[in-house]
């Protein structure tokens, strides 16, 4: 036999009902018809996922969260945004100010250059993609131009830069 799933009365039916019906967040309504469910009529997570339109998996998730939080499990800021953030976007600014700065003069910034200096400002090794979305997140890019065409012939590699090799015969 399946365990039942219960929510803990941490608010009363009453004000679950008042919040199902007013918040105006529909991922908030769902988890609210979730604990409402579970607190009136409690029974298996797969029952109450078939009544409710969800998953199993997010029952379980959203009751647990709800027993052990409160209302604060329900009530959360949304889905997106940068919840793992380094530092915030105000830091990365900051932090990219003197490489806008040198920029600006017309000296180059390398990403590795950033990357070194970003890992010196917070302590730990990142991945480079780390570095490529900071970047971009901030309006840089990349217009270097490539020194070579990918399917010129060596000839034109050699002409391009005015030297043949000794042994390079026609």
């Amino acid at each position: 036999m399946a365990r039942i799933t219960r929510a803990a009365s941490h608010l009363s039916e009453e004000e679950i009902k008042t919040r199902l019906k007013l918040d105006p967040r529909p991922w908030c309504r769902q988890r609210w018809l979730i604990i409402y469910t579970a607190l009136v009529d409690p029974r298996e997570a797969a029952d109450i996922a078939k009544h409710t339109g969800t998953s199993v998996a997010m029952v379980h998730q959203v009751i647990s969260a709800y027993n052990r939080l409160g209302i604060d499990a329900v009530e959360t800021p949304g889905k997106g945004g940068r919840r793992h953030q380094y530092v915030s976007l105000e830091e990365e600014q900051a932090f990219l100010a003197p490489f806008f700065s040198r920029a600006e003069r017309g000296e180059i910034a390398t990403a590795g250059e950033i990357k070194r200096a970003f890992e010196a400002h917070i302590g730990h090794e990142v991945h480079k993609s780390t570095i490529s979305r900071l970047l971009s997140r901030h309006g840089w890019r990349k217009p270097m131009p490539r020194p070579l065409h990918p399917q010129s012939s060596r000839m034109d590699c050699m002409t391009k830069y005015g030297y043949l090799p000794i042994s390079f015969s026609l």
